[in-house]
């Protein structure tokens, strides 16, 4: 299930991505297949573990063509093992809301990217998310929770704040909203008949995409649309000098040219 548009993050062959609380792995999948470098980076161990698992057989299928790169590596967010001014595209998919010092996260973020670079951010939209919040305090109150809600507005004020300018944005998932409402009204730790049967629902959508859903989550987006999915770019300067380029299968530095395109 992908939440970012790979048309609107533009991401090319040959490009280096960062996918930051990668989870296990689906948007770093999906940029491996499409000829990116992929740094997939989380601070959980086994999600790193399952995440470099499954890249590894994305490349031993042969499904990734000939240039990509992939690897997982378990890194914080708040401190990047990633050279100034060194990758293309930046993912970060759903894990703001879980850090306190998110302003420290954008500005590493900002870091990283090459001038001209290109970051997509996606968070939970306010209103699904505010509905989920006053119908269960579980849903978000734990270790490792959701501690803030975003405003469309505040976001990308927050992300031009660390010198990136938001540019276009959209909304996914609203067939998603209503699960996650129906757990939080009949607990989130419990199993019950009516969660378990919206389940299927999903995964049928997931793993048939059939048009009647694919037409009703389109309709839905603009309206209720769980997640807002942010792209911001970092400003191109004339004339910047030389600039590190991680390697994505090895972690070795090399010199690349970071001028604008």
């Amino acid at each position: 299930m992908l939440t970012v548009d790979y048309d609107l993050l533009d991401l090319r062959p040959g490009m280096t991505l960062l996918d930051l609380g990668c989870g296990e792995g689906r948007h770093a999948f999906e940029a491996y297949r499409r000829g990116a470098r992929v740094v997939a980076l989380d601070w959980g161990v086994d999600e790193t573990r399952t995440t470099l698992k499954w890249l590894t057989a994305i490349g031993e299928a042969g499904e990734a063509p000939a240039g990509a790169a992939a690897t997982s590596v378990r890194g914080d967010l708040l401190a990047l093992p990633v050279p100034d001014a060194s990758v293309d595209r930046v993912i970060a998919a759903e894990v703001l809301e879980h850090i306190p010092d998110d302003a420290a996260a954008m500005a590493e973020i900002a870091r990283v990217l090459k001038p001209g670079g290109r970051v997509a951010v996606s968070v939970p939209r306010w209103l699904p998310e505010r509905i989920c919040w006053a119908l269960s305090d579980s849903y978000h109150a734990n270790e490792g929770g959701h501690i803030r809600i975003y405003r469309g507005d505040d976001l990308r004020a927050r992300l031009a704040a660390v010198g990136l300018e938001p540019g276009r944005e959209h909304h996914a998932h609203s067939l998603h909203a209503p699960f996650w409402w129906l757990r939080c009204a009949t607990g989130v730790e419990r199993d019950n008949a009516a969660v378990r049967a919206y389940h299927r629902l999903l995964v049928w959508d997931l793993t048939r995409r059939p048009w009647p859903t694919r037409f009703a989550e389109k309709l839905l987006d603009p309206v209720i649309g769980k997640s807002l999915v942010v792209y911001a770019d970092k400003p191109a300067v004339a004339g910047a000098p030389a600039a590190r380029r991680w390697s994505a299968t090895s972690g070795r530095l090399d010199r690349e040219r970071a001028a604008a395109r």
